[in-house]
């Protein structure tokens, strides 16, 4: 039996796993999917001081506050940020990351810095009357709500989403630990539905510490566990 720790990107809850969880249960794993501070039922909470370490926080926690150990901790979208955090905080409870279509920093390096496009939004917020609030994003078609095109998906994740906070994007992340440069790494690339111009930075061919990484792409819009959830679940399966 493994323990996931799935953690949403910005602007989504923990809800957005709903179809991948029941799948990783199914076959007697624990799941976690908590909501970060911010969102779903911890929406009240967001506020121009919650940031990446928040967030940290939230996870690191969680892990603690359930004494959980060889967590297999996957990530998506901006949560690449929060768990090579958690990974450098507490490192000995951790069996692998997993990034889902997420942010991949190094030491000392914020959102901006990873995904410049990142610093837009910044730049749109500032323009408004809480320049800290960051909306969801919102694209034009085919691409949809996060490459989710399903009507009925669409109308379901709009209920979820929520806004972000500047300081989330402008935390940097901490991997200066050289214990967490030893721990298994799985990339999940969303392939196919990217938007024109967009340009992923290339995930490392290699852990820290030299050893290879599992890299693999999944044919879907960047939404993956709401468009292809079984593909997704089978992936997060073959990491543990």
């Amino acid at each position: 039996m493994a323990t996931y720790v799935l953690v949403h990107g910005a602007w989504h809850d923990g809800q957005v796993w709903n179809r991948v969880a029941p799948l990783l249960t199914a076959r007697g794993h624990r799941v976690f999917a908590p909501s970060l501070t911010g969102h779903g039922d911890r929406a009240h909470l967001l506020g121009p001081e919650v940031g990446l370490t928040t967030h940290v926080d939230d996870v690191v926690g969680l892990i603690l506050d359930e004494d959980l150990r060889d967590v297999v901790l996957v990530g998506h979208s901006y949560a690449g940020m929060v768990i090579s955090t958690v990974a450098n905080r507490v490192p000995e409870r951790l069996a692998g990351l997993v990034y889902v279509d997420a942010m991949v920093p190094m030491h000392g390096e914020n959102a901006i810095d990873v995904m410049p496009v990142t610093k837009m939004m910044i730049d749109g917020a500032a323009a408004g009357d809480e320049p800290w609030r960051i909306p969801p994003p919102k694209l034009p078609a085919p691409l949809g709500l996060f490459g989710v095109t399903d009507p009925d998906d669409v109308a379901w994740l709009e209920t979820t989403l929520g806004d972000e906070s500047v300081l989330c994007f402008e935390q940097p992340a901490e991997m200066d630990d050289p214990a967490q440069e030893s721990i298994p790494r799985t990339y999940i690339l969303c392939v196919g539905n990217e938007p024109e111009g967009f340009t992923r930075r290339p995930v490392p061919a290699s852990r820290p510490d030299g050893e290879p990484v599992r890299i693999h792409e999944l044919s879907s819009g960047h939404d993956c566990m709401i468009t292809q959830p079984a593909e997704l679940a089978r992936l997060l399966l073959g990491s543990a």
